[in-house]
């Protein structure tokens, strides 16, 4: 073997491995965003299916702000939903338990409205702080993950109208 075929032999296996090396990457990144994908659309899924459920079944709301949420039960106790934007999480808190239902959350807002429509398809707020006539909860939230230290698009964005039947 002469040093010109060895010289051409390595430069051949160099490019090979450094295809192969980037393909193994984005394979790898490829894999992780869509876990996160599927994991961050389950717990979504679930907080809202959850909120949802005690939402509906709340006697009446008795504090609003566009990061917390209060409401009495049927039984008398106290349900809230607070957001926390440092920790980036929704806590859903009755009695004196608490349960996560949100991790990684970037942005989470309520709004409060009454259950009748206007003539636009918007609903009509809720006029001071007269909140015992909010029968409507519109949460949003924006929920997102990091992919080998960088934030990606790996995220989960929620939206949902809820109406009290109470």
């Amino acid at each position: 073997m002469t040093l010109i075929e060895l010289v051409v032999a390595v430069g051949i296996a160099t490019i090979v491995f450094g295809a192969v090396g980037s393909l193994a990457m984005f394979t790898s990144r490829s894999f992780v965003a869509m876990g996160n994908y599927n994991d961050l659309d389950r717990n979504s899924r679930n907080a809202l299916d959850r909120m949802s459920r005690d939402i509906r079944q709340a006697r009446q709301l008795t504090t609003y702000t566009p990061t917390k949420l209060s409401f009495l039960q049927q039984d008398g106790t106290t349900l809230t939903f607070d957001y926390d934007s440092g920790a980036g999480t929704l806590v859903r808190k009755v009695g004196s338990s608490s349960t996560v239902l949100l991790t990684g959350c970037d942005f989470l807002t309520f709004h409060i409205s009454q259950r009748n429509p206007s003539n636009n398809f918007a609903f009509y707020p809720v006029s001071g702080t007269n909140f015992s006539t909010a029968k409507m909860i519109d949460v949003n939230w924006r929920c997102a993950r990091q992919i080998l230290g960088k934030k990606v698009n790996t995220e989960s964005v929620q939206t949902a109208k809820i109406v009290l039947r109470n």
